[in-house]
């Protein structure tokens, strides 16, 4: 396994500054139509915000991995008396319910923090919130990431593919000259 240096972004959530405006879900929305910004249907949106109607707070969820099962968890959480479900804060797209899901398709849908074409500096949701309830974060981590052949395999064959079978050859020789 190789130690690589590897950029994490996240959207931090100040819930005091949120309002439930739902701004962050219709550009992300927007953003993410087919054309760009020809519709707005917040299905489509990677953020969502969970409303607490009693104190009236809202808590914005951004998509997350996709999870190719049900989780086993049916975990419940009680904040200030209320009682939650552990959905109501999880991030992935599974089988078990629509959240996160493109409703034509059933696709699942996460948070690609707006890097579509046209790339975003920040995250759209982040660029509209009007209260700076959302945070983009940046920073970056040492992690072992270990080399899996078949990655390897897909990508040499794109390069032969696109480059010719002699040309890359040639170019691992004179690489491997270097070291």
């Amino acid at each position: 396994m190789a130690k690589v240096r590897k950029k994490v972004k996240t959207i931090k959530i100040d819930l005091d500054k949120c309002n439930g405006c739902r701004a962050c879900e219709v550009i992300c929305s927007a953003f993410h139509a087919n054309p760009k910004y020809s519709s707005n249907n917040p299905a489509r949106s990677r953020i969502r915000l969970i409303r607490e109607p009693i104190r009236d707070v809202y808590l914005p969820v951004y998509a997350g991995e996709y999870a190719k099962a049900e989780c086993a968890g049916r975990d419940k959480y009680v904040i200030d008396g209320k009682e939650y479900k552990e959905c109501d804060f999880c991030r992935a797209s599974c089988p078990s319910r629509d959240v996160f899901k493109e409703p034509d398709s059933g696709l699942p849908l996460k948070c690609d923090m707006c890097e579509d074409d046209p790339p975003q500096e920040k995250p759209l949701c982040v660029q509209w919130c009007l209260n700076d309830a959302l945070i983009y974060e940046e920073r970056e981590e040492e992690v072992e990431e270990e080399v899996k052949m078949e990655d390897v395999e897909i990508g040499l064959e794109s390069m032969v593919d696109k480059y010719g079978i002699q040309k890359v050859m040639d170019t691992v020789a004179r690489m491997s000259k270097k070291e």
